[in-house]
């Protein structure tokens, strides 16, 4: 005998981790489709009904808004960078958190680009919008980058020509640069980080 199919019900979870969980499930399709995902391609996906949605936002406009906030959170890269041991070469341990920033770097462009191309712009409401950044804290996220990538010149701290602070800040520009490459050919990051240890010049 046939059964017929029924929805699984949504975990009990509390408003915040339902919305969590659903911003979560929504961020691979928004990088796919853009504005042109629907709630109920994120619903089934989630495995809970399209209603289970709107108990948590207003509309798709909000839960847009929220997937944009998430991917601008540095929560995960700060503990990415945070992770490296101390202990490894100078070299390998830029190399990592210059992977973890480019990771983050990509995942951002994919959700807001994908949201950007298809519409978001029109309304006024893409990555760098209000809507997005209302519970967002820029300046203090981009300090606790800076202090995080300090940490990891320490060891070092004796052989630098500069503070470990300014060392870091340096070194966060060219990060964070390497995402906007000059000309058609991206620098290496082995590369980029060798001319930023050793110099541009070979020894004589």
């Amino acid at each position: 005998m046939e059964t017929t199919p029924t929805r699984r019900r949504a975990p009990g979870m509390s408003p915040e981790e339902r919305r969590e969980m659903i911003v979560r499930t929504a961020l691979p399709l928004v990088a796919e489709h853009g504005t042109a995902v629907t709630t109920g391609q994120i619903a089934r996906a989630a495995g809970i009904g399209e209603a289970t949605i709107f108990r948590v936002f207003t509309d798709k406009d909000e839960l847009l808004d929220a997937c944009v906030a998430e991917v601008l959170r540095n929560d995960h890269v700060l503990g990415e960078i945070r992770a490296i041991s101390l202990d490894r070469p100078l070299a390998e341990r830029l190399i990592e958190a210059a992977a973890a920033i480019d990771a983050y770097l990509a995942r951002m462009g994919m959700v807001i680009g994908a949201l950007f191309s298809t519409g978001r712009k029109e309304r006024g409401r893409h990555g760098g919008g209000e809507h997005a950044d209302a519970g967002l804290d820029r300046a203090a996220a981009m300090e606790r980058t800076l202090e995080a990538l300090a940490e990891l010149f320490e060891p070092e701290r004796d052989a630098l020509r500069l503070p470990p602070e300014k060392i870091a800040a340096m070194f966060m520009s060219l990060a964070f640069g390497r995402s906007r490459p000059v000309g058609e050919t991206a620098i290496p990051v082995e590369e980029a980080i060798d001319v930023f240890l050793n110099g541009a010049l070979t020894a004589s």
